[in-house]
């Protein structure tokens, strides 16, 4: 009897079904959002070192959000569209339907990674050159541009002992006789620096050189220039006493200081009288480069004050002071100052046998004929640069 009233029951509608299958999506679509927004809020902030994986990850996020809508909508519509089938469904769900369907599948590029932020991160490659060759050739930031036996290879070698500097040990001559080869040539002889390092060159030659400023500037304006500047008739001497060791058979000094002896005619035209025309040649470089980028070094306190001209050069490239008076004792034999730690080495340096050569005796009357000439040029020299040498007491 009760079996058979259970069997005259009328069978459950099928607006029932549709009302849970709607609930049933509706539920999972609130525990699938919930789900998302909860991973959303609890990520953390990227590390400088994790910002490459940061930004793939954002980017993979964003393209995945435009996929997740689709899903989402997809699920919870798609009850509807089986309980009342594709004939039922409404003008604004096939509207949102067909504007789905339309989002571009976008294609998925990662950034390239970021190699160098955990080696930035690292102490371990601080303020040294790793092993692995780190660091890079770049184009010199300083040069050394004269003068000819003024005292640049001194300077030169007492500037390597700062862990800041990176220079090259040849002269390049790149701009005044290998300019031809081009600018990458030069930088492949630069030696590689860290972030931070000064990369330097010198080769005196460029100060009498005249395109080197305009050639200079077209490399760089930002470009440090360094002359280290000596007495002119010292230098002319010195200069002359390098030729004689080479050439042994070459006239004399007093001879090829003048055009004409019995006149006093000083002949300009042999390169070791005009290098020491100064302010000449000053000229040319102030039409390319403003004079608080020029630093001009005294060859006589090189060899007197060494730690003091250093701490000049050191503070006109931004560098700490690290090269002082500890580094230096005087050689007695040879009249200069000399390191007593090299680069790379805990031995004593000094220039070599090439350098601190003895004068030859010059006749007293050429060598003060040769000061009346440059007097006024170094007169000259003195009101450009703002700076007195003291040559003509």
């Amino acid at each position: 009897m009760a079996f058979s009233r259970i069997s005259k029951l009328d069978p459950p509608s099928r607006g029932i079904y549709t009302k849970a299958s709607v609930m049933l999506c509706s539920l999972f679509t609130f525990l699938f959002l919930l789900h998302c927004f909860t991973d959303r809020c609890t990520s953390t902030s990227p590390t400088p070192v994790e910002s490459s994986s940061a930004r793939a990850v954002a980017l993979i996020g964003d393209l995945r959000s435009l996929r997740t809508k689709r899903l989402v909508y997809e699920w919870s519509h798609g009850s509807e569209l089986m309980g009342s089938g594709a004939a039922r469904r409404s003008p604004r769900i096939i509207a949102d339907e067909r504007r789905l369907q339309e989002l571009p599948e976008e294609p998925l590029i990662l950034p390239p990674p970021d190699t160098g932020a955990s080696r930035r991160a690292s102490p371990r490659f601080a303020g040294k050159l790793s092993p692995l060759g780190e660091g890079r050739k770049k184009l010199p930031q300083a040069l050394i541009i004269g003068v000819k036996k003024g005292g640049t290879r001194a300077l030169l070698e007492f500037l390597r002992v700062h862990p800041d500097i990176r220079a090259v040990g040849a002269e390049p001559h790149f701009f005044d006789r290998n300019y031809e080869n081009g600018l990458e040539w030069y930088r492949d002889l630069m030696p590689k620096t860290l972030e931070g390092q000064i990369t330097m060159e010198k080769t005196p030659s460029y100060f009498v050189t005249r395109e080197a400023p305009a050639r200079i500037s077209a490399m760089s304006r930002d470009t440090k220039l360094i002359v280290v500047v000596r007495d002119p008739v010292t230098r002319a001497i010195s200069d002359y006493t390098q030729t004689l060791s080479k050439k042994p058979d070459i006239p004399s000094f007093e001879s090829l200081t003048f055009k004409n002896r019995t006149t006093g005619l000083i002949d300009t035209s042999w390169s070791a009288i005009q290098i020491g025309i100064y302010a000449k040649h000053l000229d040319n470089w102030l039409q390319y480069f403003p004079m608080d980028q020029i630093l001009f070094v005294s060859g006589e306190r090189l060899i007197s004050d060494p730690a003091g001209e250093l701490g000049r050069v050191q503070d006109f490239l931004g560098l700490k002071r690290i090269i002082t008076d500890k580094h230096f004792y005087f050689n007695q034999t040879k009249g200069f100052p000399c390191l007593k730690k090299a680069e790379g080495s805990s031995k004593p340096h000094c220039l070599g046998k090439t350098k601190g050569r003895t004068h030859p005796n010059i006749d007293p009357e050429v060598v003060q004929r040769l000061r009346d000439f440059y007097r006024p040029f170094n007169m000259k020299f003195y009101q450009m640069t703002g700076c007195f040498f003291g040559w003509d007491d």
